[in-house]
């Protein structure tokens, strides 16, 4: 068994384990899937609150909206686990 937590740099280092398990991540296209939920969530609420955008002003509300979410979900992994 590989010690993730080795300090030299050999294919078992945590360097490479982190490299590894991202590439792996990243490899079901993980970033396209938290897009689509954001996109679909951001289109369904401004079909509830009867808003008409432009194209443009559309496309960069959904870049604020996609900003403000992925800040708020490092603010919480910062924060780390909460108790039950």
């Amino acid at each position: 068994m590989l010690n993730p937590f080795a300090s030299q740099p050999d294919s078992g280092s945590y360097i490479d384990l982190r490299k590894r398990m991202f590439q792996r991540v990243q490899s079901v296209m993980v970033n396209d899937k938290i897009f689509e939920v954001v996109k679909n969530a951001y289109e369904h609420a401004l079909i509830r609150e009867n808003v008409i955008l432009s194209r443009a002003e559309r496309d960069r509300m959904l870049s604020q909206i996609m900003k403000m979410v992925l800040e708020d979900m490092i603010k919480k992994l910062n924060e780390g686990p909460t108790s039950a």
